[in-house]
């Protein structure tokens, strides 16, 4: 199967059976989903497997979190969660955003590799990923956030509902063409200051004449054309 029949099968299972990967069958698809871009390789990341009574503990958690007196079941929805920790590092290039960015395409591409190999995943999050109990529970360090679970189970024979295909067309665009203002100036970057020293003004005077030139080109042109059609029509 390609890359690209696997994406394009790819799905999310909120319901699935008991059965789960083991360890051993999990590792060569996590060394796989760490091939994501990373920039300058700090691998900012790292995966947490609860099973078994691990998803009692994270009931109790997120319970206490929530203000409820009894633990949550969610996390008894499939026999194996993993969680999807950024592990921030201190980088002079690579800023905060980024490397959390990297974390979400870990987890993505995992689920990616998992739904390939048979197995139905899910990524469930919630307003508890980042409270303190649940951070506790997890063993999370002060440079570490929880990005959610990948519930991981069998696929149930039932397939869900497939989501509508997405439209490439409207989501793909050009950049947008440098616009003018009304003398043929092109209009200011919204982010930079007013340029309005000497050298930038006549950069721009320099461009206006450049346009103007470009237009009576074209308006010749045109004329041209003109004529020539009306000489065809004659003739």
């Amino acid at each position: 199967m390609s890359a690209l029949e696997a994406v394009r099968r790819r799905q999310s299972w909120s319901k699935v059976t008991p059965e789960a990967p083991t360890r051993e069958q999990l590792l060569p698809l996590i060394a796989a989903a760490g091939r994501v871009a990373d920039h300058s390789s700090l691998r900012p990341w790292r995966l947490i497997e609860l099973r078994g009574e691990d998803r009692e503990r994270l009931g109790s958690a997120i319970a206490e979190a929530t203000g409820d007196s009894s633990p949550s079941s969610k996390p008894l929805r499939a026999s194996l969660l993993i969680a999807v920790v950024a592990s921030y590092r201190r980088s002079d290039k690579v800023p905060r955003w980024e490397q959390e960015a990297v974390a979400s395409g870990v987890a993505h591409v995992l689920s990616l590799l998992l739904d390939e190999a048979g197995w139905g995943v899910i990524w469930r999050t919630g307003g508890y990923t980042r409270a303190a109990a649940v951070a506790r529970t997890h063993g999370l360090g002060p440079d570490e956030e929880l990005l959610g679970w990948l519930y991981v189970g069998g696929k149930p024979g039932k397939e869900p509902g497939r989501r509508s295909p997405v439209d490439a067309e409207a989501v793909l665009s050009r950049m947008p063409a440098e616009r003018a203002d009304h003398d043929g100036v092109p209009a200011q970057d919204p982010g930079k200051p007013d340029a309005c020293g000497k050298k930038a003004k006549k950069k721009a005077k320099k461009r206006a004449k450049k346009a103007a030139k470009k237009a009576e080109k074209r308006k010749k042109a045109e004329k041209a054309e003109r004529k020539l059609r009306k000489a065809e029509k004659r003739s």
